[in-house]
């Protein structure tokens, strides 16, 4: 006679968020229960939490994949109220990151190869995944705490400018790890398209990696912002000569852009060899001319976030370079109307909000 393992449910405690409870309605206050930290968990309090294209994409249901309520928020920074008996890395008292994992089957092959964000089994997401402990979905950062294992919790070196820490634990691991991945560093010539919450980041990061950086942009508004971002050179993506003028002399471009666009004029610009990644998820799936990549051995390529131990590097990359992401700090009531901004493009460059105001 065979018997089944039942995980006993740890006790809860209440917290308070905002969540929205269908793809139509907004986003508003919310109470709902935590775990009590088990053995191997930390409990945070959140300060800042960045806001997410990916979270208005899950709270209005465009994937189709959205179980509600949903609390969104993948961007967290706060600070260690308690830990599990078996935690060692974070004591009450230290500051600590949570980005868009929060557990992972741990034992596949990408597991083990430290590439959570490859889980053959599905990665859990910090909101909008299956909740093994409570049942339901997990609840994100868009609220006053949160318990996570400790094996998926950031330490945080950037004492200072925590709001602008934030945003990293996304837009920075995104760009970070193709960036890293792709080995870019001094002597390469590298393209950034989109001058975006992902593009900002990558111009910055391929910029301190020692890159010659080019940006793409459709708006000649923000040449002077791409320059002070870290930019060599930008060019506006409608005019034919400027981009004519870089044909085959990338070794790399970043493509962050996740409006419709023309892959076939960037993979143009690739040299013999070099690499296209696209980190942007348009809508609609793209057209690719084959001979965009047969004529010159170019590759094209897609990148999912990274894994923890990744990003901890990325994080401790910025740290000592004094990297972080450039954001308008808002408070919790301003999330609907910064979601309706964000879809204008009217923020430079991410929305993270002060979980105090909340």
């Amino acid at each position: 006679m065979s018997t089944t393992q039942v995980r006993p449910t740890p006790a809860r405690t209440k917290t308070k968020g905002y969540a929205a409870q269908s793809a139509t309605s907004a986003l508003a206050p919310f109470s709902f229960a935590r775990r009590e930290p088990l053995p191997g968990d930390v409990q945070i309090d959140i300060l800042y939490c960045g806001v997410c294209h990916s979270d208005l994409h899950t709270v209005r249901n465009e994937w189709k994949n959205s179980v509600y309520p949903v609390v969104p928020g993948h961007e967290i920074i706060g600070r260690v109220t308690a830990v599990g008996d078996e935690v060692t890395r974070f004591k009450p008292g230290d500051l600590a990151g949570v980005g868009c994992i929060v557990d992972s089957d741990r034992t596949c092959p990408n597991c083990r190869a430290g590439l959570e964000q490859l889980c053959d089994s599905g990665f859990t997401g910090t909101y909008n995944s299956p909740d093994k402990h409570l049942g339901g979905m997990t609840l994100g950062g868009y609220s006053k705490t949160i318990v996570v294992d400790q094996d998926f919790v950031l330490d945080i070196r950037e004492k200072h400018n925590l709001a602008g820490v934030a945003p990293l634990l996304c837009a920075g691991i995104t760009t970070y790890s193709p960036l890293r991945h792709w080995k870019v560093g001094k002597g390469q010539k590298v393209g950034i398209v989109g001058l975006g919450g992902l593009g900002h980041m990558g111009v910055k990061l391929a910029a301190a990696m020692g890159a010659h950086v080019v940006l793409f942009t459709t708006s000649p508004g923000k040449k002077e912002d791409a320059r002070r971002l870290g930019a060599h050179e930008v060019v506006i993506s409608k005019n034919q000569n400027e981009m004519g003028k870089h044909a085959n002399s990338f070794d790399f471009i970043l493509d962050t852009v996740s409006a419709e666009h023309d892959l076939n004029s960037y993979l143009a610009l690739v040299k013999a060899d070099g690499t296209m990644v696209l980190v942007g998820a348009p809508e609609n799936p793209p057209v690719v001319e084959p001979f965009s990549l047969i004529v010159k051995r170019r590759q094209l390529a897609g990148s999912l976030i990274g894994g923890i131990a990744e990003t901890q590097e990325m994080l401790d990359f910025c740290a000592e370079r004094g990297i972080t992401s450039d954001v308008e700090i808002i408070s919790m009531d301003k999330i609907n109307e910064a979601y309706e901004r964000m879809l204008r493009s009217d923020v430079k460059y991410r929305f993270v909000i002060d979980m105090a105001t909340l």
